[in-house]
């Protein structure tokens, strides 16, 4: 590239194989007169028993590539055994000054952009939370690639404390996921407010499992003074323990189920709420990560109650409240006191709004990851 171009940026990353989802957050960059955008995308892509087909239709502002992949199902770890036979050819063709992996470290896609990086300097994008030894190859994997990362995206704190852990010494800034706007917005004219409806609405979005604490929101609003309903929309294994629950606790004509919903049937749901629950216990296996539908709830103007348990204090902000894991009698205080104070609940929706704002939106998330990539793109070159 020439001296006078702007940093070339080539970001890989199989999230983005859905342009309705993954890849809106690269759009903003598009924009942008100080980095010239590629995005390398599996043409097919395997997840959870569905096929996922890359949309070839033009990309605003950057240059997607459909490119074919290896071992894109294989056994259990089959999101981390994929890489790409074509890109030693085309990191040839676009000598990037950057690569960015939207990969977990321990990937042998990013194992591959280690050993082809050239004179790229590499950026890496991390979720996981819990530290834990990884079977062979992966743990040489991690080792191999945080050792030659030059910048990390974290999306919590604890991600970065797992990556400290192995080795990492580099810069750190953080990362999370983007909002869709379009769908995820406040009413324009509410129906009630929250004090004219008749019982205060808390619901939950997500898959029915333990871990997600729902038994406790159960309980929770068993011991509550107030009138409380809960209204839950997803599916899962748990769903039949959950629905005796509710008929042991008497409590069948508060709480709702509903299946799965499309985006803008989520964010109607979630404007119908009085806040979000989020409620997940930590296990020697589960986390929480993000929580996104804590951002898209937020993005509605509806405050979260969340646990303790991995990112979602740090996501939620100022814009909801954080009670201790698995601890209903905490939980159903907290409920009776917001319940009937519309200036906190009003003052709590505002702040969930403005967390969005300053941090969740495509616009906030494009701007973390360029300038990441352009500090590190300086870095090496000043190295």
């Amino acid at each position: 590239m020439s001296s006078s171009a702007p940093p070339r940026i080539l970001s890989i990353a199989h999230p983005a194989v859905s342009r309705d989802a993954g890849r809106l957050r690269y759009y903003p960059l598009g924009h942008r007169n100080d980095v010239d955008v590629h995005l390398v995308v599996p043409a097919v892509w395997h997840q959870f028993g569905r096929v996922i087909v890359a949309d070839p239709s033009n990309d605003p502002g950057i240059t997607v590539h459909l490119m074919p992949i290896r071992l894109p199902k294989a056994g259990p770890m089959s999101w981390y055994l994929h890489f790409y036979p074509g890109l030693r050819k085309l990191i040839r063709e676009l000598d990037p000054d950057v690569i960015h992996l939207w990969e977990e470290p321990w990937s042998v896609v990013a194992m591959q952009a280690r050993l082809l990086r050239g004179r790229a300097a590499l950026v890496m994008e991390v979720d996981q939370n819990i530290l834990k030894r990884l079977p062979p190859p992966f743990e040489f994997i991690r080792k191999q690639v945080l050792a030659n990362t030059d910048h990390v995206l974290s999306r919590s704190p604890d991600a970065t404390a797992v990556v400290r852990a192995r080795g990492y010494r580099g810069p750190v800034s953080s990362i999370g996921y983007g909002v869709d706007l379009t769908n995820f917005h406040p009413d324009v004219e509410p129906l009630l407010p929250p004090v004219a409806r008749p019982a205060f609405r808390i619901g939950y979005v997500g898959r029915l499992v333990v871990e997600k604490g729902i038994d406790d929101a159960l309980d929770a609003i068993a011991r509550t003074k107030t009138p409380v309903a809960l209204a839950l929309m997803g599916e899962g294994p748990h769903e039949g323990a959950l629905r005796q629950r509710v008929i042991e606790l008497g409590l069948t004509e508060r709480v709702s189920f509903r299946g799965w919903g499309k985006p803008a049937e989520v964010a109607g749901f979630l404007r119908s709420l009085d806040a979000l629950i989020l409620l997940t216990r930590t296990t020697n296996a589960v986390k929480e990560q993000f929580g996104r539908v804590i951002t898209e709830a937020q993005a509605c103007g509806v405050p979260v109650i969340g646990s303790t348990c991995g990112a979602i204090p740090d996501v939620t902000g100022k814009g909801g409240w954080i009670v201790p894991e698995s601890d209903p009698g905490a939980l159903a205080a907290l409920i009776d006191r917001i319940a009937v104070d519309p200036d906190e609940m009003q003052k709590r929706s505002q702040a969930a709004l403005d967390n969005v704002v300053s941090r969740f939106t495509y616009d906030a998330v494009a701007g973390d990851l360029a300038n990441a990539c352009l500090t590190a793109a300086a870095r090496r070159r000043g190295n």
